[in-house]
């Protein structure tokens, strides 16, 4: 691939950024950053898994303590404002990369249908 390829991708990805969607992003992550409470949990969470992980390579499964307070946990998370403002933020923005794909995909089909060759 050619450097100007590169270039146009570094610009979409400066002008993805100044998106309101990515701001909002952006917020939500600094709120989950700044709560405690919740970072918490989330470290707490990602034990647990680090947990159960490795049972299940030992070919075992999770005791029902791991199990349990993993769901325990996931559902504080879950129920969590401040989470909900991330997951809710993320999925506006993956809208707006999957949008972003299509017209990608688009301007794919129509240069593999153009005529002109251009050097690369």
């Amino acid at each position: 691939m050619n450097e100007t390829t590169w270039e146009k991708a570094r610009e979409l990805g400066r002008l993805l950024s100044q998106t309101d969607e990515y701001q909002v992003v952006q917020r939500a992550r600094e709120g989950v950053d700044n709560d405690r409470e919740l970072v918490g949990r989330l470290n707490r969470l990602a034990e647990l898994e680090e947990e159960a992980g490795r049972a299940i390579r030992r070919g075992e499964a999770p005791s029902e303590a791991v199990r349990e307070e993993f769901d325990r946990v996931f559902s504080e998370v879950q129920s969590s404002a401040t989470y909900q403002r991330l997951v809710a933020a993320q999925s506006n923005f993956d809208r707006v990369l999957g949008r972003v794909n299509e017209e990608i995909a688009k301007g794919m089909e129509a240069g593999a249908r153009s005529r002109i060759i251009l050097p690369s």
